[in-house]
């Protein structure tokens, strides 16, 4: 009898998810355990499962992928995390490679190849999409510190340094001077543009 690779698959896209997950089913060692549509749905499917393996989407609502692989690599290190998106962007596979995910795979990826990363992980390995490292390589580098990315990434049309502060545990006039310095370097014209060119960029 084959040993079954147990997952949880998190998607926030209902018909990405099920047709990944109905993909990853038609392999004999795969069995998804569970499916999630948030990075908090991930984290319990993870915590009540104890996968083996979990395939996560970079962009969920909540926390992303790459916060779900970081609180994995601290709370359940004996799951491993692999990465599906369709934003090839270097400056996502720096941050969740550093997260602790062990593989970053783009959702155009054929189900065959997806399926083999996951038997790859499971062996110990480690799997980047070869297109997208070459990207990642050959990128720009970004001279935003890793405060301001994150700052910027909690920038919408909507919140406020006040809301970014208490997200983040920081003080609002700490987080202005933060974002003024990530507008000036970015040659941008206020903080929405900044995060903009950020993510057009590949930095976030």
């Amino acid at each position: 009898m084959i040993d079954s690779i147990r997952l949880v698959l998190a998607d926030d896209e209902s018909l990405t998810r099920g047709a990944v997950g109905a993909l990853l089913g038609l392999e004999p060692d795969l069995r998804v355990v569970a499916e999630a549509a948030t990075g908090q749905e991930a984290i319990a499917a993870i915590r009540e499962h104890r996968p083996d393996i979990a395939v996560l989407d970079v962009e969920m609502p909540g926390c992303d992928g790459a916060e779900v692989a970081q609180w994995v690599a601290v709370h359940e290190p004996g799951t491993r995390c692999i990465i599906l998106t369709r934003h090839a962007r270097p400056g996502v596979l720096r941050r969740a490679l550093a997260a602790g995910a062990a593989g970053f795979v783009t959702k155009s990826a054929p189900a065959s190849v997806l399926a083999e990363v996951v038997r790859r992980i499971h062996r110990g390995g480690r799997y980047v999409d070869p297109e997208l490292a070459l990207t990642a390589l050959t990128a720009e580098d970004c001279p935003l510190t890793d405060r301001e990315l994150e700052i910027l990434r909690n920038v919408d049309d909507a919140t406020t340094a006040a809301d970014i502060a208490h997200r983040l545990h920081l003080s609002p006039g700490t987080v202005r001077n933060y974002l003024s310095s990530a507008i000036q370097k970015l040659g941008a014209g206020n903080r929405s543009d900044a995060a903009r060119r950020a993510r057009d960029r590949g930095w976030l």
